[in-house]
């Protein structure tokens, strides 16, 4: 048997054992580098992207996995695993080092003196991938943000983030209105440093006189217009874009088929809940109701994003009665800094300052995504003086007893194993926080610790990033809509 794993210091030597660790991940952060730029293979860690991130990142991540998978994966396991990748022709796929890496532990562990070595393990695993050249989409698939604030500025580093080798999508442009003198470098100040998400992580270069924004190499053409239905994009070299339209401003079927009218717009992705008959997607739970001849698709909200798939999961699993949703919820645009006239009741008063009850359809729009909940659930929201990161809490009946274990063990299986990995994920930490969140790309996050059950009775606490984490599932929304199809390991079941 030849495990051909970097050999351990002592366990109490913490100090060496750190600095050997650093140094595994310095000598994989090229390899990671190399098979994403130039090969288009991104490498990820029970779902976290591990290219264009920092040493300490990914030290963090196999830190994730060893507190919540409960074992004993580190970089001395996942080193040998992805040198032994590096030797094998790879393209176009996505592949989780974290799970192929727990596979080998494991087969070394019950196979004993039969086990194999991690070339072979390793070939053998991702034997479907070995030369393989089929790209997950025809031609490359020009990308139009149409709004630049919050929402938009955010997509706009999680699509220059995936450019890869360029083949796949590219943001071409952004749509904003006509501003006045210096508008160009004020719009790039705001992209580059965010009060609540940090800096942007890479370069930007203002081109002010063929005003273009240069991030990380990537071309981005500001079109100024009064409205969607204006602008030849084949002007500026764009063919059949997807339009993302994150202004809220159109809504239902009527306004936002203004962008088809432009010439080069193809098809229109609403960042909001849709109005009418429009599909409200929530990605991973109803991304299968989308066709590839859908014109015009719209993202549901933060909130339901957040909270859709573990209704939904909660529900095929124990059965839900009835529940309420009430969400603490970050404040947001639309509200006002001082105390000021608002159409809405309540907004209108301070949102640095107080707490403001306010709506939320989220609880009814669950019922688009999961519609066996028809009728079960009620909802409301909270507006609190934070800028990022929200909390819904679920108070629901459920149609059989449980214990909090149990619906704990249950949901962090979800998370870690399940296809909804992306969706929820899961922490133990017992002083987390409402900022240790900011960042997170799953759409929710179960506080484990807070949950409540008697009989057959249950209180779940669910953090959500409802500016990035939403944004994640916008993206992945956007890939599958443009036809976006990577081979995948684990092939996901």
């Amino acid at each position: 048997m030849n495990q051909q794993f970097v050999e351990r210091p002592s366990v109490d030597d913490y100090f060496s054992d750190w600095k050997q660790r650093e140094a595994l991940v310095q000598e994989m952060i090229p390899v990671i580098g190399r098979f994403f730029s130039k090969y288009d293979v991104g490498i990820f860690i029970y779902g976290r992207p591990l290219h264009n991130r920092s040493v300490t990142f990914i030290m963090k991540s196999h830190r994730f996995v060893r507190q919540v998978e409960r074992n004993e994966m580190s970089e001395f396991e996942t080193h040998p695993v992805l040198m032994a990748m590096a030797k094998l022709d790879l393209r176009h796929a996505q592949i989780d080092l974290g799970k192929l890496t727990v596979g080998f532990m494991e087969q070394q562990e019950s196979a004993g003196e039969q086990a194999l070595d991690v070339d072979d393990f390793v070939r053998g695993e991702l034997e479907y991938l070995i030369g393989s050249r089929k790209p997950p989409i025809e031609k490359p698939q020009d990308v139009v943000l149409y709004g630049f604030g919050r929402i938009g500025r955010l997509m706009a580093r999680l699509l220059i983030e995936r450019t890869s080798t360029g083949e796949v999508m590219r943001l071409k442009a952004i749509v904003v209105r006509p501003g006045g003198e210096g508008d160009l470098e004020k719009r790039a100040s705001l992209f580059t440093a965010d009060s609540v998400h940090g800096a942007f992580q890479g370069t930007l270069r203002v081109d002010e006189a063929n005003n273009y924004l240069v991030a990380n190499g990537n071309e981005i053409k500001v079109i100024y217009a009064n409205g969607p239905d204006e602008i030849d994009y084949t002007r500026y070299g764009i063919e059949d874009a997807l339009i993302i339209d994150n202004t809220g401003k159109w809504r239902d079927e009527e306004g936002l088929s203004l962008h088809l009218k432009s010439k080069g717009a193809a098809k229109v992705i609403l960042t909001a809940p849709g109005k009418g008959k429009l599909k409200n997607i929530v990605f991973g739970i109803n991304d299968d109701q989308m066709e590839t001849d859908d014109k015009i698709l719209t993202a549901a909200s933060c909130t339901t994003n957040a909270i859709a798939p573990v209704l939904k999961v909660v529900n095929d699993e124990f059965g839900i009665e009835h529940g309420h949703v009430e969400t603490v919820h970050a404040y947001t645009n639309d509200q006002n800094l001082i105390d000021n006239y608002h159409k809405g009741s309540r907004r209108g008063r301070s949102a640095a300052l107080n707490m403001v009850l306010t709506e939320t359809g989220a609880a009814k729009a669950v019922v688009k995504a999961v519609p066996e909940l028809a009728g079960k659930l009620t909802g409301n929201a909270v507006r609190v003086p934070i800028p990022n990161v929200s909390m819904a809490i679920m108070n629901l009946t459920l149609t059989r007893s449980t214990s909090k274990e149990e619906l704990n063990e249950f949901l962090r299986q979800i998370a870690l194993h399940s296809t909804l990995q992306n969706q929820i994920s899961f922490t133990q930490s017992p002083d987390a926080v409402s900022s240790d969140f900011v960042g997170t790309r799953e759409a929710g996050i179960v506080d484990s610790n807070a949950t409540i059950v008697d009989g057959n009775h249950c209180v779940l606490y669910l953090w959500y990033d409802n500016e990035f984490g939403y944004c994640c599932q916008l993206a992945r929304m956007a890939f599958k809509m443009a036809g976006v199809a990577y081979q995948v390991y684990p092939i996901k079941t």
